[in-house]
């Protein structure tokens, strides 16, 4: 049988009572501290703490202490579930422990101190959420005219004489050949790929050349959508190459010839 030293007097009854359960339930068990660190997984200094009365074990460590000991886990659960709710009492007031002794693993307040932590948490962050929303409606009422002005001119609302603003940048077909290939004026590629849904000036380039070519792209607006990749494919087709719609290097080579 192990002799135990005293523990503290200022200890907590209720935490002295689930210390010297631990302690008869170990020396039940006929387990060293270090076999016990090892079936645990909580280190031997750990243990030393637990049954000194210095740092309260975790529950996990209660549950794994019962199950070694052939002990009732349910009875030491509820004898933990007491002290833990003495030991964050008695926390709250004289602060974290200090000094020699005092592990890393003492548990954090239960009980009514961990609800009135989380009280206090919840507060503060209804004010933090509510402090964000009014410097939101303030910068809003502040600034949001200001954003919205350029944002009001249409063009159903231009003022006399000012040109109408286009949704679309406007392009124009100027063609010409050069050193044996035709280019539009819009871009100079021959590499680029463009499909259905793409815009650019790439694609008014091919809208341009397939004019050229006698096909019908429809608007020469940059925007590649159905009348462009029908023109596409009759020029691929006539031209002898996989028909598919899609402007590739092949496709470009045709265009420009």
């Amino acid at each position: 049988m192990s002799r135990w030293k005293g523990l503290p007097e200022e200890l907590d009854p209720r935490v002295r009572q689930l210390v010297v359960r631990l302690r008869r339930v170990k020396d039940h068990s006929g387990l060293s501290l270090r076999r016990l660190a090892a079936k645990t997984g909580y280190s031997t200094s750990s243990w030393e703490r637990y049954l000194a009365g210095r740092s309260l074990p975790p529950r996990e460590a209660v549950e794994a202490m019962a199950r070694l000991g052939g002990d009732d886990p349910t009875r030491l659960l509820a004898l933990h579930e007491i002290a833990a709710e003495a030991w964050g009492t008695v926390a709250v007031h004289r602060g974290p422990p200090t000094g020699p002794g005092s592990g890393t693993d003492t548990p954090r307040p239960h009980g009514r101190a961990l609800r009135v932590t989380l009280i206090a948490g919840s507060v503060a962050l209804v004010l933090a959420v509510a402090a964000a929303v009014l410097l939101a409606v303030r910068l809003t009422d502040g600034e949001g005219a200001a954003a919205a002005a350029p944002l009001a001119p249409s063009a159903s609302t231009s003022a006399p004489g000012s040109p109408k603003q286009s949704e679309h940048p406007r392009y124009s077909c100027r063609a010409e050949r050069i050193d044996g290939r035709w280019y539009a004026g819009n871009s100079r590629t021959r590499e680029a790929i463009l499909a259905e849904g793409d815009a650019g000036p790439e694609v008014a380039e091919a809208q341009c050349l397939l004019r050229e070519a006698d096909l019908a792209p429809g608007a020469v607006d940059g925007i590649f959508g159905p009348h462009t990749k029908r023109a596409v494919k009759e020029l691929q087709k006539r031209s002898g190459l996989v028909v598919d719609g899609i402007i590739g290097p092949h496709t470009w080579k045709a265009l420009r010839e």
